[in-house]
């Protein structure tokens, strides 16, 4: 029976980012499953946003080097798509993981469990991101080091240990993120298009 989407204890900021390092530096399901119940959903969306803080200001003060973008359109751009493509992201690994895969995680642990890399991870990658040439290599090779991750935290957080049913989960969850963003983007281009911006 899948578990109902609850939420767990709340932890602070300093807890999470000694439990990311604990998950980045030793990668394995048994590292997700200690720390999956630690946290809430709360403390998932606090934590992803330090990643969106921390990307709107290091993207809003690069801007005044790139003709095509305003300060506070990056800002504002990071701080709402960010989190909003964490939920879709999150909530789609939990759906399809529950509904086709019978898996018997909460939403609560899948938050959580993929807050604890994600964070971390796009900090160092904004971080870099913003050295010419070197930057979309690293970009490159963050986002294949975040799959790696989010094989072992849909193993962890959907109780998934099958390597065809977590797989499937990662892939349908990030096609599912895509169709959302791209139906999202469309809805923003056609209002901003009948607004006359």
């Amino acid at each position: 029976m899948r578990g109902p989407v609850t939420s767990g204890p709340e932890v602070n900021l300093q807890d999470m980012f000694a439990q990311s390092t604990a998950v980045i530096t030793q990668p394995s399901v048994a590292t997700f499953e200690r720390y999956e119940k630690r946290g809430s959903i709360q403390s998932a969306f606090i934590y992803v946003m330090v990643a969106a803080v921390v990307s709107a200001l290091i993207a809003a003060l690069f801007s005044f080097f790139h003709s095509d973008v305003t300060f506070f359109g990056q800002l504002f751009s990071r701080l709402i798509t960010i989190p909003v493509q964490f939920l879709i992201f999150t909530g789609a690994v939990y759906l399809i993981g529950g509904s086709l895969f019978k898996g018997t995680g909460t939403y609560a642990e899948v938050a959580y469990t993929f807050a604890l890399f994600f964070v971390p991870l796009s900090i160092i990658g904004t971080i870099i991101g913003i050295i010419p040439i070197l930057g979309w290599l690293v970009s490159f090779l963050i986002s294949l080091v975040m799959i790696y991750f989010g094989y072992l935290a849909v193993q962890s957080s959907m109780n998934l240990r099958e390597q065809v049913p977590a797989i499937a989960t990662l892939v349908l969850a990030g096609i599912a993120n895509f169709a959302v963003g791209a139906v999202l983007g469309g809805l923003f281009l056609v209002g901003r298009i009948a607004s006359g911006g």
